[in-house]
């Protein structure tokens, strides 16, 4: 018989990575819909942070009402433990991979640093066969979000920030700078821009050069040494993976008709000036996704796309990891192994 509590990493107030607490919780029950999954693995992302530290960086109205304790993650990989009479599509001893509750889950709803999490069948997916537990737990936030940017938005949920629905472009045959792209999502973003065909202009650090020309990077430039915005022009799309107010500077890389791209919206003051030049600029809101992960799983598995791992740390060592990821200059994704 199972036991009816976990371990975790719980906070019980917003601060530094301190707060974060190494301790029993509950372990969920399932509600309809659901699985409970066995977590082997969690991949970190910034959204994390975000919320240990209170979501400072929000307007205070968009800020989430938050109950304390809570318990940061959404990105797992595990095993299948039991699921609801209504699940029909996964089976006791599944492996599983799964973006969990996201956006809904920003006041601390996902709860993926723990040994159990309870997970909606309709954004879970049979793990890819050929990749471990940590590749797969550091893939779903950061994987979809170049997907729901690049290849297929896969819901209607309006973005606040702006007044259309976001639309990927025709990559084949494009030029596209990948800003950041070394991280999380850039990395990805340059394996797919590469696989649909368009040229790829790879932004970095000097550190991150070999490890992006492997994964099909044409051209790379140390941001370091020179500014991409100084020296490349008429690209077809910039792909911000850094985002905020810097994120204009991209403007003029761009030739008329073009579009940016930035993955983290917020800041972005060039409005007027992209509409003078005639540029896009798009956003949106990555989603959960069952479905896209399922789609993905090939493509993993066959390695057309790779996940990096930046560095691997126990649950337990979780304060750790949320200072290594606050070091910066990551390659790929940071995780988190769960006995």
């Amino acid at each position: 018989m199972m036991t009816k509590t976990m371990k975790s990493i719980q906070q019980h107030a917003f601060g530094s990575p301190e707060v974060l607490r190494y301790e029993n919780a509950p372990i969920p029950e399932i509600k309809s819909g659901e699985l409970l999954v066995r977590v082997n693995a969690v991949g970190l992302n910034p959204p994390d942070w975000y919320l240990r530290e209170g979501y400072k960086a929000l307007p205070p109205e968009w800020q989430p009402q938050v109950t304390f304790p809570l318990i940061l993650g959404t990105d797992v990989s595990g095993v299948v433990e039991a699921v609801a009479n209504d699940v029909t599509d996964f089976k006791v001893g599944d492996e599983v991979y799964s973006m969990v509750r996201f956006p809904e889950g920003i006041a601390g709803e996902s709860r993926g640093y723990a040994q159990y999490v309870n997970i909606s069948a309709s954004e879970a997916a049979i793990k890819p066969t050929n990749i471990s537990h940590e590749q797969a737990a550091a893939a779903p936030m950061s994987l979809l979000t170049a997907w729901q940017f690049m290849i297929e938005l896969g819901h209607d949920k309006p973005n606040p920030l702006q007044p259309m629905q976001h639309k990927p472009v025709l990559l084949e045959g494009k030029t596209v700078l990948v800003n950041g792209a070394a991280g999380g999502v850039g990395h990805f973003v340059v394996q797919i821009a590469k696989w649909k065909g368009a040229k790829v202009i790879a932004v970095a650090s000097g550190a991150h050069e070999s490890f992006l020309q492997e994964l099909g990077a044409d051209v790379f430039i140390d941001y370091t040494r020179t500014a991409p915005e100084d020296t490349i022009k008429n690209i077809d799309l910039v792909i911000d993976c850094v985002g905020g107010p810097t994120t204009e500077r991209f403007l003029k890389t761009l030739k008329q008709g073009g579009a940016l791209f930035p993955i983290y919206p917020l800041g972005f003051t060039g409005a007027k000036e992209a509409e003078k030049a005639g540029v896009i600029v798009s956003s949106t809101q990555v989603r959960s996704n069952g479905a896209q992960l399922a789609q993905l799983a090939p493509l993993l598995d066959d390695a057309t796309i790779r996940v990096a791992i930046d560095s691997v740390y126990k649950l337990e060592d979780a304060q750790k990891a949320h200072k290594r990821a606050a070091e910066g200059h990551i390659q790929g994704k940071i995780v988190l192994t769960v006995d």
